[in-house]
């Protein structure tokens, strides 16, 4: 089950993935969020030459975990609630109290989700619905959400234990399908940290799911095991929604594929087809 979720601070947002039941934040994307540093990893190799006591304990409450992205899984430096702590006060941010109060906010919420699962759904939702996105585009991405939440699981029972691995069979989806990587429609599209499918249309949403919803049934069906055979089923399963895709497109004279994004108009307000 996919255990990566996107918080957001004053705009930023802040990858945080649970481990040993508690959620951890990819310190990166927390520098970025205090500091609005356009090099995060430098800022934090400077944040060590001038606090030794943090490299002293640095090993203590930063952990290497596996944290979700467009391009599949990845290993980034990470920290609990208590860690995130210790960095901030290392950072000289007007930011840094009201970072401190949402972090508690954020790490009480993960107590109220451990009793009651519901209550992650619904903030999801409430996420988006406060970002400007229509009820008709969240139920397609929540719904894009559990379809990829299914196929990571399949991967990971089929073999596929690697997180490079995950991120060329998702590029190899993505390229049946859309004839892009995500790092090349990433590009297409002009984003850069963003998560690209938070600015897809509901029709590269709908095909999206379509890619890995076929790729989960033909690993099944097949009983596909190991890289190799998941990375055929990819390609097939990709082919599946590309060819639908190239279909509609034939028919409506309008390609799916769309270089707008939602980074200046909220999705309920800007009319992108």
């Amino acid at each position: 089950m996919e255990t990566t979720k996107i918080a957001v601070f004053k705009g930023k947002k802040v990858r945080k993935t649970i481990h040993n039941n508690e959620w951890w934040f990819v310190i990166e994307d927390v520098i970025f969020a205090l500091t609005d540093s356009d090099d995060p990893k430098q800022y934090i190799q400077r944040m060590k030459q001038r606090d030794s006591e943090l490299v002293k304990g640095w090993v203590q409450f930063v952990h290497t975990l596996s944290v979700s992205t467009e391009g599949g899984n990845q290993k980034m430096n990470c920290a609990n609630t208590e860690g995130v702590f210790r960095i901030v006060q290392s950072i000289p941010s007007p930011k840094a109290e009201p970072f401190k109060r949402w972090l508690a906010k954020v790490g009480y919420e993960r107590i109220q989700e451990i009793e009651d699962p519901e209550l992650a759904t619904k903030r999801t939702r409430a996420l988006y619905k406060a970002k400007g996105y229509s009820d008709a585009w969240i139920e397609k991405r929540m719904r894009g959400i559990a379809v990829r939440e299914q196929l990571t699981g399949e991967w990971k029972s089929r073999g596929v234990k690697e997180d490079k691995d995950y991120a060329i069979l998702t590029a190899e989806i993505s390229k049946a399908a859309f004839g892009m990587t995500p790092a090349e429609y990433k590009k297409f599209k002009g984003l850069d940290r963003e998560n690209l499918r938070d600015h897809m249309t509901d029709l590269e949403l709908i095909f999206s799911m379509l890619g890995e919803a076929a790729t989960t049934e033909i690993a099944v069906n097949k009983d596909a095991r190991g890289f190799e055979e998941n990375q055929k089923a990819a390609q097939e399963g990709g082919g599946v929604a590309g060819k639908a895709m190239q279909d509609l497109e034939s028919k409506s004279g309008k390609q799916v594929a769309a270089k707008e994004n939602y980074l200046i108009e909220p999705q309920d307000k800007k009319a992108i087809r």
